[in-house]
């Protein structure tokens, strides 16, 4: 049974890689990718991480090692280490111009770089369920890491989020086995995995809260023995601590560490106890400047520190966010929750929902109630901290963490097969065929998938925007759409996201005529749609200032993926919709916007 469970887990591994493949070659880069490519190679090049520091630079440096070679045209004038300044952005975009075309090719290079970030997660939800639950548990684990849609999107693209669901799930399965045997050789290799896991992204810093109570959890309540122990595991957690450290600093090449608390210039309230509600005059403070801790050395690397100051920041002075229609300023404590509900397979949450069920009824699992605490305690702990922050909300990859966690706590339930239990049984398997049928449906644009409860990635883009739906990964797709379709060569093109250029990648196209016509900043006139081929973004179309709601009355003709809808308006159709907003109609010879 066991040679067999991995033999299956293996497959769907192999397969889980070959589609991740086969994503990073078809998507054309997202929005922020080209900044970490470009900023990953500035780190090879010049030795300093300031550049993209809200995110740890581990993928960047894994993803931009192999372009190196490549030689690709980089311009790193903009570098700036001012407090507050962000220019990555700004070196990504120069970085796709330079490269033009060349660009697809060194993002494939370097997304397949990444790879084994996913792979090294579906092997651990395997050997973590596996010896909760039994083989048939690490198999059902493994394949709903495999099929997930949200893994199989961010799996595929050079972003840190799925690596930091894959350490952040070594880290916490390497603490659990430390727990448990306390061993030396598990505390050092608990440390690396807890620092490289902070190497990703610095959402898991959250785990040097979670960890004490995970321990007291699972020795509650001590006894002499207890106690007795606690001595020696002391130590070994001191060591496990120290030891994470040490690799952040490590991966950071040692980058300012160890300077003085009270030398920094923050820029966020938290930190600066300042306010910056824009990213023009910024000021800097530092409410430790005055106190005790101002001289107390801090061990961690300057650009790290830098990057949570400006993480922060984001959420200090509230973004514009999106959810089920409304635009608000700032966002929605249950944001996330609303997003897994709606890009979650509905099979998935059936077993969550069958597993709550056997877990009620107290069927026989195989494990006490601490190590499901310990299973489930990170993923809750996550989807807490995150929903906390409401600031801004914009993607839903920010709870990605959390899913491989219950995913091996819905595991259990491979228990119902073994045991033969027929209804159960049936169910697990009609849900478990159901995520993988919805899930593959969509694939290769995992990053637009829906369930089947808001109507499919067709009608995501009316609970959800942004990276949710649309990222700009299908420009490659509109390529080979126009390619196949001479005849449009007269298409205006409005893409995502809206400063990118056409020409990098040779698609030449003109906007079409927005909703509102702007001079000088100032609204000029209302505009309406006019009779030709367009291709629209839905991050346009669902754009705040509705620049192009009115293709919302429109029914398209095709799709570039499902964040690109292509339009082929006619007269009688511009006329209606210009009719319904109160627009002047167009007649044969009016095709054309005329500004005034």
């Amino acid at each position: 049974m066991h040679v067999k469970a991995w033999i299956l887990a293996g497959v769907f591994i192999a397969i889980h890689v070959g589609l991740l493949a086969w994503s990073a070659w078809v998507h054309s880069p997202t929005a922020d990718e080209p900044a970490h490519l470009a900023a990953g190679i500035s780190h090879w090049y010049t030795g300093r991480f300031r550049l993209y520091c809200v995110n740890p630079p581990l993928v960047r440096l894994v993803a931009s090692a192999p372009t190196i070679a490549m030689r690709p045209a980089i311009d790193l004038s903009s570098y700036d280490d001012s407090p507050g300044m962000r220019r990555e952005f700004e070196v990504g975009q120069t970085f796709f111009e330079r490269n033009r075309l060349a660009t697809c090719h060194l993002m494939t290079v370097s997304r397949w770089a990444c790879l084994p970030f996913s792979l090294l997660g579906a092997v651990i939800s395997f050997i973590w369920a596996k010896q909760l639950f039994g083989p048939g548990a690490g198999v059902l684990s493994t394949l709903l890491w495999c099929i997930c849609p949200n893994l199989l999107a961010y799996g595929s693209l050079i972003v840190p989020d799925a690596a930091a669901t894959a350490f952040g799930l070594a880290a916490v399965y390497t603490f659990w086995r430390w727990m448990r045997c306390a061993s030396w050789d598990w505390a050092l290799v608990g440390g690396v995995t807890l620092g490289l896991a902070q190497l990703c992204k610095t959402t898991w810093i959250l785990l040097f809260a979670i960890y004490p109570v995970l321990w007291i959890v699972r020795n509650w309540p001590l006894t002499d023995k207890s106690w007795s122990s606690a001595r020696t595991e002391s130590l070994q957690w001191t060591v496990m601590m120290l030891l994470a450290i040490l690799v952040v600093n490590l991966g950071y090449g040692f980058e300012g560490s160890f300077h003085r608390l009270g030398s920094y210039e923050f820029v966020s309230q938290t930190l600066g106890n300042v306010q910056n509600p824009s990213p023009v005059n910024i000021a800097t403070g530092n409410r430790f400047q005055e106190s005790v801790l101002a001289h107390v050395p801090v061990p961690l690397p300057k650009p790290y520190v830098d990057g949570v100051d400006l993480q922060k920041w984001d959420f200090d002075r509230r973004l514009w966010s999106y959810l089920a229609g409304e635009w608000r300023h700032g966002g929605w404590p249950h944001y996330y929750l609303y997003a897994l509900a709606v890009k979650v397979p509905v099979g998935i949450w059936l077993l969550g929902g069958i597993a709550v069920y056997t877990r009620f009824r107290s069927m026989k699992d195989g494990i006490g109630w601490r190590d499901e605490f310990i299973v489930l305690a990170p993923a809750l702990a996550i989807v807490a901290f995150v929903s906390a922050q409401t600031g801004f909300n914009h993607h839903v990859r920010y709870v990605l963490p959390a899913l491989p966690f219950f995913f091996i706590w819905i595991s259990g339930l491979a228990r119902c097969l073994e045991l033969r239990h027929r209804i159960l049984s049936r169910l697990v398997t009609v849900a478990m065929v159901a995520a993988i049928i919805s899930s593959l449906s969509c694939y290769p644009h995992s990053l637009s998938y829906f369930n089947e409860i808001v109507g499919g990635p067709r009608k995501g883009h009316a609970h959800l925007v942004d990276s949710n739906v649309d990222w700009g990964q299908d420009l490659l797709f509109l390529k080979r759409w126009l390619r196949r379709n001479p005849d449009c060569d007269q298409i205006s093109v409005a893409y995502f996201p809206s400063d990118f250029d056409l020409a990098n990648l040779h698609i030449s196209a003109v906007e079409p005529p927005k909703t509102y016509s702007e001079r000088q900043g100032h609204l000029m006139r209302r505009s309406g749609p006019y009779p030709g081929w367009h291709a629209i973004s839905v991050n346009r179309i669902r754009s705040r200032t509705r620049e192009y709601d009115y293709f919302l009355a429109l029914e398209p003709v095709a799709m570039a993926g499902y964040s690109v809808y292509i339009y082929r308006v006619t007269l009688p159709e511009a006329n209606r919709v210009r009719k319904e907003l109160g627009l002047k109609l167009l007649n044969e010879d009016d095709r054309k916007e005329r500004v005034p």
